[in-house]
């Protein structure tokens, strides 16, 4: 079965099991999301699909984005927001940029971040941990040991570093799956936070 939004446009290329076919602890981490968030979030759908690589996706997402760190859970989000939006990631900069501006408690500052994080109303602390998850992102191969102290002179030790690169690497994979199979966002999440 395609799950579909509104305009019946289905969430994912591929196909989307029915909760009722899917292994138990996948079926029952969705209902857990569900019950939480009133709806179920169209990536846990459309991941699904694979169950043995949904497990290992949200293990290391919750390990990510779940721990305790130098980071909060909004400063993770915001790189989210801006690695997504420079892999051109409609799912993710819509569901994370909810979640944003959920943690941030501010309404304005996924789409501020989404469109130009050099403008946004963000400390410089976080601007250069988002312009470091862009490098991440996009040049990799060109990280030198000046980006580390840059940081550092932030305050970022580098534990607080390898999440930041770690995050933008995992949601690089996330962005281009999300791409892969055409994954719509949910219309709950334009709303949510404003």
């Amino acid at each position: 079965m395609i799950v579909s939004e509104p305009n019946d446009a289905p969430i994912s290329r591929f196909p989307v099991p029915e909760l009722s076919e899917l292994p138990d602890d996948v079926r029952q981490r969705i209902e857990a999301v569900s019950a939480k968030s009133g709806f179920i979030p169209n990536v846990f759908l459309g991941f699904a699909h694979r169950p043995d690589e949904f497990r290992a996706f949200m293990a290391y997402h919750d390990v990510l984005m779940e721990k305790e760190s130098g980071l909060t859970k909004g400063e993770r989000e915001l790189i989210v927001v801006a690695t997504s939006a420079r892999n051109d990631c409609l799912y993710c900069v819509v569901a994370h940029g909810a979640i944003a501006r959920i943690r941030m408690k501010n309404p304005l500052i996924a789409d501020q971040v989404a469109m130009n994080y050099r403008k946004a109303d963000l400390t410089d602390r976080q601007k250069a941990m988002i312009a470091f998850a862009i490098k991440v992102c996009e040049r990799s191969s060109e990280i030198v040991d000046a980006d580390f102290e840059e940081l550092r002179g932030h305050g970022f030790s580098d534990e607080d570093i390898w999440d930041i690169g770690a995050i933008a690497a995992f949601f690089a994979l996330s962005n281009r799956m999300a791409n892969l199979t055409s994954m719509r966002p949910n219309p709950e999440f334009f709303s949510m936070g404003r």
